[in-house]
């Protein structure tokens, strides 16, 4: 049986809230994120806490919120390049929510956020459903449940 090579990923994770480090191995997240990705990539992943997610979803998106996850793509080809955020608390508050496994979230909003940072979007329907049915197939090759049916 042949393994399709996974494409070529530069990865760095920083916490700088710790509370689910425990959770986040780095071959977890890396697997998680060659997943997802159609070419080489250098990709940076910090775990935020609300406050920090509040300040950079409010300098650089303009929303006084903290979001689960900001994507922060510079490069789409050859290589991509991109900065990952995602924040603890909301992360955490969300999948209590959803009645799912703070992992599992953490996987979906990191196949999420690598799917933005190469080009894909969810501002039109047509956009988002297929995004979604591209997250769908991803988590589903990760042996996670479909995010979207709920």
């Amino acid at each position: 049986m042949s393994r399709i090579a996974k494409p070529e990923l530069t990865l760095s994770l920083q916490f700088a809230d710790a509370r689910h480090r425990a959770l986040l191995k780095r071959h977890k997240v890396a697997r998680w994120l060659r997943a997802a990705l159609e070419c080489p990539a250098e990709i940076t992943v910090r775990i935020v806490g609300d406050d920090e997610g509040q300040a950079l979803n409010r300098d650089f998106r303009g929303k006084d919120y903290a979001t689960n996850v900001l994507t922060f793509d510079y490069e789409h080809e050859p290589v991509v390049q991109a900065d990952l955020v995602l924040a603890a608390g909301v992360l955490e508050r969300e999948a209590i929510d959803l009645g799912i496994a703070v992992v599992d979230h953490y996987a979906h909003l990191l196949v999420h956020g690598a799917l933005h940072a190469q080009g894909y979007d969810h501002e039109v329907d047509e956009e988002a459903a297929a995004m979604e049915s591209r997250e769908t197939a991803i988590l589903l090759s990760l042996g996670i449940a479909d995010p979207y049916r709920r």
